[in-house]
């Protein structure tokens, strides 16, 4: 459905975007992973054609994208875009009005929404009564008025609740099985490997790697084991393979998990280590970027 080709994007001297390729599959959720300066929300504004002045070629549908083209992308920005002194209906009146929307089509669309991003109940209170996360919802509800066969989601989850999180996935799930198409960019690794399909990781600027996330895993991910212990060096861990600190405790990545696992048990016992927590941990995408990039996603 789209095809990114060679996109790259300078900010005077800084290199947002170099020559990143990327090809989006239909119906499916794509994620776009990086932390914080990647060049994540640069690559989605040039996708929904907010930067125009960039070198590379993006396609929808095989077709370079126009203004008629764009009628069929919802974009959900990191920012709310809302009119905080009307109500959730009449927040997605403009929008569907925005998509020439009128009539008894509009007031249907309008009930859709409404009820698929949970706020039925609440379409006549004023946005500023709302919590966060259900702004973030309604945020998400404006994109979709137009019902776009392609929904770009930039960060759609940042500082939301639980129960907000939960209708985000939801949603996501029933736009995926009625064929419509999903790019969620995120920095929560664990929100992409429970909703996205496939993923691209993205770190200063450059495309890491990219693929389904099941291969990814597959080819890249090695087993790790977490312990949380007083008083284990982080030198004698180094010797069962490559460690990474995570809070107060340690994850070693290693191809021999169960030997490694053995001789640092033998160690605890030899030198009265107390033991809080010692685990095998099946592979993670969080894994894969370590591996690839060398760093954790929130470094």
């Amino acid at each position: 459905m789209l095809t990114i080709n060679n996109v790259t994007k300078c900010f005077d001297q800084t290199e947002a975007l170099k020559d990143v390729s990327i090809t989006i599959p239909g119906g499916t959720c794509y994620g776009l992973v990086g932390p914080n300066g990647a060049g994540k929300s640069t690559l989605i504004k040039i996708i929904t054609s907010i930067i125009r002045n960039y070198e590379g070629k993006i396609e929808f549908n095989e077709k370079r994208i126009t203004d008629k083209s764009k009628q069929k992308l919802g974009y959900v920005p990191q920012d709310i875009v809302l009119e905080e002194d009307i109500s959730a209906a009449s927040n997605l009146q403009l929008f569907g009005r925005l998509y020439n929307l009128k009539g008894s089509q509009l007031n249907q669309r309008i009930k859709e929404v409404l009820g698929l991003i949970g706020l039925s109940e609440r379409s006549k209170d004023k946005v500023f009564t709302f919590s966060g996360g259900m702004k973030r919802r309604l945020n998400i509800g404006c994109a979709l008025m137009h019902n776009p066969n392609l929904i770009i989601m930039d960060e759609p989850t940042v500082g939301i609740d639980p129960q907000s999180r939960k209708y985000i996935f939801q949603m996501i799930g029933e736009l995926k099985a009625g064929g419509k198409t999903v790019v969620y960019a995120s920095h929560y690794m664990e929100e992409i490997e429970k909703l996205c399909d496939y993923v691209a990781f993205l770190d200063r600027g450059k495309m890491i790697e990219n693929g389904a996330i099941s291969e990814l895993l597959q080819q890249y991910a090695v087993p790790s084991i977490y312990i949380k212990a007083n008083g284990i060096p982080q030198k004698k861990l180094e010797q069962y393979g490559t460690v990474s600190q995570e809070k107060d405790a340690f994850l070693i990545y290693t191809e021999e998990p169960l030997p490694s696992m053995e001789n640092i048990i033998s160690y605890c016992r030899e030198n009265n280590v107390d033991v809080e927590r010692l685990e095998l941990v099946r592979p993670r995408l969080e894994d894969v970027f370590f591996r690839l990039t060398g760093s954790n996603l929130r470094d």
